[in-house]
């Protein structure tokens, strides 16, 4: 027998479908309450959590701290910016012993995402937004049937039958760039099944991308975009790893890397049109520091939920495991910063997903996208729950604080 037919059969154990979700509908009434099993303030009472709001008071952003339920103004000349706290030799011995002004409950500001004074920004500012694409095998056999679809949901149901048939569950346990994937990689290709998506995903160099600019991305409570020409689209839970300038993971938190799949399956040459929109990127709620009781092996055990809710009554729940992540993070945080590329301001950097729904949402074929109004919430037991809600990207605020403005908006706090 071939190599390519031992490797075909070897691969041809059929998926159950579910990509690790599953749906069902239910009342909207415990929309506030979070993903099942998962409450809005159980993390604040461990680890060191620093995040940041918006004060109208001083017309600009403030660097802040989780202490005992109250959030604290941590704001000095020494760490202005979440940039400076994360470039410090240990950020969390810094909050530890940062003093300043309570301005809200914690508890409070997670259930609304503001009050009348404050509201919940992104906690990351100066860092570039990176994000990692096809690290997990589930999610890449989706991502190979986009590129065959050429981004018609019409066509999505019989081509997932047809790779399934080929590729099957097999991919999961490759190492990627290892001698097997590169052997599958000749089998792939002499059965007409290569995909620039399985190159990444199985090859030596990981998919790394600018998901963002500079203080782009919305927070905790925000409306989060989608560009009105799609279609097909759906949310992608992610944890994010922040990273500063010498390429040090210093810390994690959670983030929606939304996803055009019609876009980008159109041509992966879109990829900058399907993941760069106003109000495409969530991250949040807050940045959980690296110190004794939370590290790296946390983020490598790190189980993420979702659950998506319209006002149609639709309901969608998925999941997402870095257990099954086919790169460790640090390859990817080398792989994105170091002698080949340097981030002076730091960078923070998206995982990937093992989550891709497939299930129909309406009409039969069509599978899930989003509607208007969907409430999105990604939650992880030791990072919270990061809720938006979706709407048209120009629908939702314009981003209008950008670098510059930050800059003289701390200056004239004298904090520069």
């Amino acid at each position: 027998m071939s190599e390519p037919r031992q490797v075909s059969r070897r691969l041809q154990r059929v998926r159950d479908g579910s990509l690790g979700y599953r749906e069902n509908r239910e009342p909207l009434s415990d929309r506030a309450a979070g993903p099942r099993g998962a409450t809005t303030d159980s993390f604040l009472q461990g680890g060191t959590l620093v995040g940041r709001v918006w004060r109208d008071d001083v017309h600009g952003p403030a660097l802040v701290a989780v202490r005992d339920g109250k959030v604290i103004d941590i704001t000095t000349r020494r760490i202005p910016t979440m940039r400076d706290l994360l470039e410090t030799e240990s950020p969390a011995a810094v909050v530890a012993e940062a003093r300043g002004e309570t301005v809200g409950d914690a508890a409070t500001l997670l259930m609304a995402g503001s009050t009348d004074a404050i509201r919940l920004l992104a906690p990351i500012d100066l860092q570039a937004v990176k994000a990692c694409g096809v690290t997990f095998a589930q999610s890449m056999i989706e991502r190979v049937i986009e590129e065959r679809a050429a981004g018609n949901p019409n066509l999505a149901s019989r081509i997932r039958s047809r790779v399934a048939e080929v590729i099957g569950d097999g991919l999961r346990d490759i190492k990627a760039g290892s001698p097997e994937a590169a052997r599958v990689k000749a089998a792939l290709v002499e059965e007409g099944m290569w995909s620039q998506y399985l190159e990444v995903g199985i090859g030596p160099d990981a998919e790394i991308f600018s998901k963002g600019q500079v203080l782009s991305s919305v927070g905790h409570g925000a409306d989060i975009g989608l560009h009105p020409i799609s279609k097909w689209n759906n949310p992608e839970p992610e944890l994010v790893l922040a990273v500063d300038s010498r390429g040090r993971a210093k810390g994690a938190t959670l983030g929606n890397d939304v996803n055009l799949r019609d876009v980008e399956g159109r041509s992966a040459l879109l990829l900058g049109k399907a993941k760069d929109n106003n109000a495409s990127c969530a991250v949040g709620p807050f940045l959980r520091l690296f110190d004794d009781s939370y590290g790296i092996d946390d983020v490598r055990n790190a189980e993420l939920t979702l659950i998506v809710k319209g006002e149609d009554g639709f309901v969608l729940r998925g999941a997402s495991s870095m257990k099954e992540i086919s790169r460790d993070p640090l390859d990817l945080v080398a792989q994105t910063i170091g002698c080949h590329h340097q981030y002076p301001d730091g960078l923070v950097l998206f995982m990937g997903t093992l989550f891709a729904p497939t299930e129909d949402r309406g009409e039969p074929g069509q599978g899930f996208t989003h509607k208007i109004g969907d409430v999105v919430s990604i939650s992880n037991e030791l990072l919270g729950t990061l809720r938006n809600t979706v709407k048209l990207s120009t629908e939702c605020s314009p981003w209008t604080f950008g670098a510059s403005h930050l800059m003289r908006n701390l200056a004239q706090r004298g904090l520069l």
